[in-house]
């Protein structure tokens, strides 16, 4: 009767000191969490990089151009500064940072798109694109916008 009790006793020190079962569950709310503050701000930032010069385009019925590469842009504002892709150019700069640019992009027969603002003077205008055909620049288009309710 000794032994036995002696035996349940051993047993019973076991089971306390026994682990418990492990927990092999994922918890996924933190990953949720970080993964809807990334949408957020993806949702946020994304309107922002389109265009870094803010221009009111012309509206026309005219068709978009397909692209591969991210075109070479300038921009006439309001005001008559121009700007070559995000960077103000001073207007008698213009021919030699293009042709630096054009060159190490791959050559002259680079497309060069020329957006103006409604409201630039026209004149303006027309002296960057004269400048660009004087320098040799002969791939050159005007970008507009879909012109609406048509």
């Amino acid at each position: 009767m000794g032994m036995s009790m002696g035996g349940g006793a051993g047993g019973g020190g076991r089971r306390r000191h026994q682990r418990a079962n492990v927990m092999a569950e994922i918890n996924v709310t933190p990953m949720v969490d970080v993964m809807l503050v990334l949408l957020i701000i993806f949702m946020v930032s994304a309107p922002l990089l389109t265009v870094g010069v803010p221009l009111d385009l012309p509206q026309t019925a005219a068709k978009s151009l397909d692209q591969d590469k991210e075109p070479l842009t300038l921009s006439v504002q309001v005001s008559g500064k121009v700007f070559l892709n995000d960077t103000e150019v001073p207007v008698q700069d213009l021919i030699a940072k293009l042709k630096a640019v054009t060159e190490a992009r791959g050559g002259m027969e680079e497309r060069i798109f020329v957006r103006g603002d409604t409201k630039a003077d026209y004149g303006t205008v027309m002296r960057v694109m004269g400048r660009l055909s004087a320098a040799g620049f002969k791939r050159v288009a005007l970008v507009t916008e879909v012109e609406q309710g048509s």
